[in-house]
């Protein structure tokens, strides 16, 4: 049994982000250049996706919820002999 949730909205924001950082630092250690507009689509895509994901994790989540009280509440409601 996992420990916590997967919440795969805030690992792609993470990537995404980390994505950012690791660019502007390539860029800042003269690896190669960077222009200031490209960070713009890697951080507006990331988090885009990011909500797209953390829906669709949601509506699952919840539907796997639903499913649960469903049952456990069928089960309780016949009697015990």
């Amino acid at each position: 049994m996992p420990r916590h949730e997967f919440w795969p909205g805030r690992l792609i924001a993470g990537l995404a982000l980390t994505t950012a950082g690791i660019t502007y630092a390539g860029d800042a250690g003269g690896w190669w250049t960077t222009p200031w507009f490209v960070i713009i689509p890697i951080v507006a895509g990331g988090l885009c996706l990011a909500g797209a994901a953390g829906v669709t994790g949601r509506a699952v989540r919840r539907r796997r919820r639903g499913r649960t009280r469903a049952s456990a509440s069928s089960s309780s409601s016949e009697p015990s002999v």
